[in-house]
């Protein structure tokens, strides 16, 4: 991978970056936002297409109300005021995989304004402004991946034309790469905490633009913007916002301008390339859509739909921090998906002890998945398994020991924590004597150890602890272990 253009840390402090993002989510509905063809990813290309898609004459458009009600959704949870009419408006360019010759939007007149995320920005927490939020409908697809025998032939696949999509643009005050990854993490975690939208962005479910300018620090004007657009992932478009940063400040160090265009970035390389200048971009000739009256959604339809609104991340994390008294950091982890939260709440309001659950769900499960590239979702151990094992480590029926060695084998037989236990019958050891016993043995056949504690190295006590658990395999308790190794070692 190229590195960043070679700026040192000094100059790249006499500079802020501005930065402002474009998101395109789809939407999850079943049919297309004016027609009733499937929005079904993968299927055969050019089947999910009738004559309104195709953008044959004489077909009409009629707005699918789901769709609405999906993006209202959206912009109540990214905290926009909805406005109670909108207008659809047509968005003229000609692309081969446009067929009408325009795209269907909004323009001056969008479903909702003014939202706000909170991001992390060093301490603490930054305000994210959100311009706008609003519908219109995707375009097809064009595959340059040579089609015919011909290497630069090009295919259209027009399945995706007409699936619906809210654009969620943010205002320029993002300062930092940083800063705009924490801001598409956080809008996502909204997104599909709403369920409008699986965020998919290998099936272009999500997509990004990012603008990014710079400016000496102080300075209120902003500095000439560039584009970057295509990106498909959070982890490249930081590092095409870092590139482009240091490429700016490259060029204004050495008294040239920037040129205002629209580029793309190669993440094999690690840098960007001009796409187009912005001067050669359309007038789109935005007026309001003939076919489609203005779109009401008045205060009833609004109460209905805010009905709907589940309990966001932020909201979650506080809540469960004070009711299960697990650390901040704790709650993040244990919010990324709704479903994980859910599950952990359904096992924490069970669990004799809901802190060692998340513990158990970060310590052990959640390190056990990633090591298999597994989801939540496919765990073998289910949250009421962490929940079961919690409460065995939690009366003393078993070990840490036992518990890591149940976990390995829920997972080597991809069975949940219950059965295992089950077929296993683990019992940790509680018998004094037989603790005792072993507890003998070890310091015999340690003497010099024996000594070394005697003469005030304390520490030596952790080496007979995993001498008697190896001894007993594991199954005796801890607490007695340590207990009575106190009293034999001092005496």
């Amino acid at each position: 991978m190229a590195s960043t253009p070679a700026v040192s840390a000094a100059v790249r402090e006499k500079y802020e970056p501005v930065i402002g993002l474009e998101v395109h989510v789809q939407l999850l509905t079943q049919s297309k936002i004016f027609c009733s063809c499937s929005t079904q990813f993968g299927n055969p290309p050019n089947t999910n297409v009738c004559p309104v898609c195709l953008g044959m004459p004489g077909a009409l458009p009629v707005l699918n109300r789901k769709a609405v009600e999906f993006a209202v959704l959206a912009a109540m949870g990214l905290n926009c005021r909805i406005n109670r009419t909108s207008i659809f408006a047509r968005k003229n360019y000609f692309y081969p995989d446009l067929p009408k010759g325009y795209q269907i939007s909004q323009y001056d007149k969008p479903l909702a304004e003014f939202g706000w995320i909170d991001v992390p920005s060093g301490e603490a927490l930054k305000r994210i402004g959100i311009t706008r939020v609003h519908l219109e409908e995707d375009a097809g697809k064009s595959l340059h991946e040579g089609f015919a025998g011909s290497s630069d032939s090009t295919a259209i696949d027009l399945n995706r034309s007409g699936v619906p999509l809210i654009e969620i643009v943010s205002e320029p005050d993002l300062s930092s790469p940083d800063e705009a990854y924490e801001y598409l993490t956080r809008l996502r975690e909204i997104i599909l905490y709403t369920g409008v939208s699986d965020c998919n962005m290998e099936e272009g479910s999500l997509r990004c633009d990012a603008n990014i300018s710079v400016r000496p620090r102080g300075q209120k004007e902003f500095g000439t913007k560039t584009e970057v657009k295509n990106v498909n992932s959070f982890r490249f478009i930081r590092e095409a916002l870092e590139y482009e940063i240091g490429r700016h400040i490259e060029v204004i160090e050495s008294n040239e301008k920037i040129v205002q265009e629209t580029r793309l970035y190669n993440s094999n390389e690690g840098r960007t390339y001009s796409m187009r200048s912005k001067e050669e971009a359309h007038d789109y000739r935005y007026f309001p859509e003939p076919d489609l009256l203005p779109l009401v959604v008045d205060e009833k339809w609004q109460a209905e739909i805010r009905g709907q609104l589940p309990e966001l991340p932020e909201s979650r994390r506080k809540r469960m921090v004070e009711a299960y008294s697990i650390t901040e950091y704790d709650a993040g982890v244990l919010t990324a998906t709704k479903s994980l939260a859910d599950q952990f709440e359904a096992a924490a309001q069970t669990a004799k002890n809901p802190k060692r659950v998340a513990n158990l769900v970060q310590g052990e499960l959640m390190g056990r998945l990633k090591a298999k590239g597994l989801g939540i979702e496919q765990s073998p151990i289910s949250m009421r398994g962490v929940a079961m094992s919690a409460d065995l480590v939690e009366s003393g029926a078993i070990s840490g020991k036992i518990l890591k060695d149940l976990y390995d084998l829920s997972f080597a037989r991809n069975q949940d924590f219950a059965a295992v236990y089950e077929a296993e019958k683990p019992q940790q050891i509680t018998d004094t004597s037989a603790i005792e016993k072993a507890i003998d043995e070890v310091m015999a056949a340690n003497p010099k150890q024996v000594e070394q504690f005697r003469a005030g190295k304390k520490t030596v006590k952790g080496f007979f602890v995993g001498q008697v658990m190896k001894a007993t395999k594991g199954q005796a308790s801890p607490q007695i272990v340590n207990d009575l190794l106190d009293r034999k070692l001092e005496s």
